[in-house]
């Protein structure tokens, strides 16, 4: 491999932004946006930070390269042009994860075996003997994406994705993805020198995120990486992450400022706190039952309300006006918090209206296959013209008298 790599990390759609932000402060170079991840070139030690410390991307690839391939024959032949024993040896195990689109191919696993019979076959050309395939715990980790007859061949130095923090014991119905929430993190500007709060916790994605960022803990520490396997690189990196991962320790903090969570659901809270004791946060966050819709006060000084309420009915009342009825609840009981920065990851059309209050920024992206807006609100205070309002605060716009969501009937 060349002395600068020319890697591509993944990421959910619409966080490509916040990625490349990220990326540059980690050290890469040349960082181009793309759809789904961001391009950029780095060092193996610059590539081994971005996998040790990214808390927004989903997996960090090294591309071998871009082929036409028509065909069962042309998929073969594609493959078999790469010169694989550059990266493998008879004694290492692969495994490959092929992905499709607009493809003449129907099956992943048919795409998959045919990459495998390629690599094997070359690898028994070249070396006399053929390499072994994992699919469990493999030593190199081929990503094959074939998009109509773009066929797109990569090994992966993450090997699990990086989502996979190890905390997430004791998942929810529709979990939101760690890294999803890391994103939302960085565009709420939050750096862990403020209180974070989540009012809807569920399985506590969020809070946990938040206290990774608080406790300056890189959320890699945990785990090995399939670029300490390969064959031509993982003496070098391991040594090299051995160094990282115990600087990262030595350079974690206490945290100073409050991280708490509510949830109305006993079941929701009880998976948020054993998610939170696996990911050793449990003097960090503070989770507590209790209804968005009805938070107490929270603690001064101010800081950061982050939430993800539900998109659809799973309130178990009325439909689409169940949900604007519940959206202006916890409009109200969140603009009763005075001075707090607040974020809501939105994926109901019907929310902005319903909530009754003028977002002063919003981002498009996705929660898995939904689009959701994530919607900013400045920090809230008091109704304008009232006496309570301290001198000089900044005031944001809402409705005196807003009209209530059952009393406008059906969108």
């Amino acid at each position: 491999m060349a002395e600068r790599l020319a890697l591509f990390a993944t990421t959910a759609r619409g966080t490509e932004e916040l990625l490349a932000d990220e990326l540059k402060e980690l050290g890469a170079r040349r960082i181009r946006q793309d759809r789904g991840g961001v391009r950029f070139m780095a060092s193996l030690d610059e590539a081994l930070k971005v996998c040790l410390w990214s808390r927004i991307a989903m997996r960090v690839l090294y591309p071998l390269g871009e082929f036409e391939a028509r065909g069962a024959e042309g998929l073969y032949e594609a493959v078999a042009s790469v010169p694989w024993e550059e990266h493998l040896t008879p004694e290492t195990t692969f495994a490959v994860e092929a992905t499709l689109k607009d493809s003449e191919h129907s099956h992943t696993g048919f795409v998959a075996l045919k990459v495998k019979d390629a690599v094997v076959d070359r690898m028994r050309d070249k070396r006399g003997a053929r390499p072994d395939v994992d699919p469990r715990n493999p030593d190199v980790r081929v990503v094959a994406h074939l998009v109509r007859e773009k066929l797109s061949l990569s090994l992966d130095l993450c090997g699990e994705p990086l989502h996979r923090r190890g905390y997430r014991v004791r998942p929810t119905a529709a979990p939101m993805k760690e890294t999803l929430a890391a994103a939302l993190l960085r565009a709420a500007g939050y750096t862990g020198e403020e209180a974070l709060v989540d009012p809807m916790c569920g399985s506590g994605t969020v809070l946990i995120e938040g206290g990774l960022i608080a406790r300056r803990r890189a959320p890699g520490i945990a785990r090995d990486f399939a670029v300490e396997k390969w064959p031509h690189l993982g003496a070098r990196a391991r040594e090299l992450l051995e160094d990282m991962r115990a600087d990262a320790r030595r350079h974690e903090r206490k945290v100073a400022v409050p991280i708490l969570g509510f949830d109305k659901d006993p079941e929701a809270l009880e998976a948020a706190r054993r998610n939170v004791k696996a990911a050793r946060l449990s003097e960090e966050i503070v989770l507590s039952e209790g209804d968005a819709t009805k938070l107490p006060p929270l603690p001064e000084p101010p800081g950061l309300l982050l939430t993800n309420p539900p998109y659809g009915d799973r309130l178990g009342s009325g439909g689409q006006k169940g949900m604007k009825s519940f959206y202006f609840k916890l409009g109200d009981s969140l603009r009763a918090q005075k001075g707090w920065r607040l974020f809501v990851l939105s994926g109901n059309e019907a929310f902005e209206s319903a909530f009754h209050a003028r977002p002063s920024s919003r981002r498009q992206l996705w929660n898995g296959p939904i689009e959701c807006t994530l919607l900013g609100y400045r920090p809230f205070y008091v109704r304008p013209g009232s006496s309570e309002a301290p001198l000089g605060a900044p005031q944001q716009p809402v409705d005196v008298a807003p009209v209530r969501p059952e009393d406008e009937g059906e969108e």
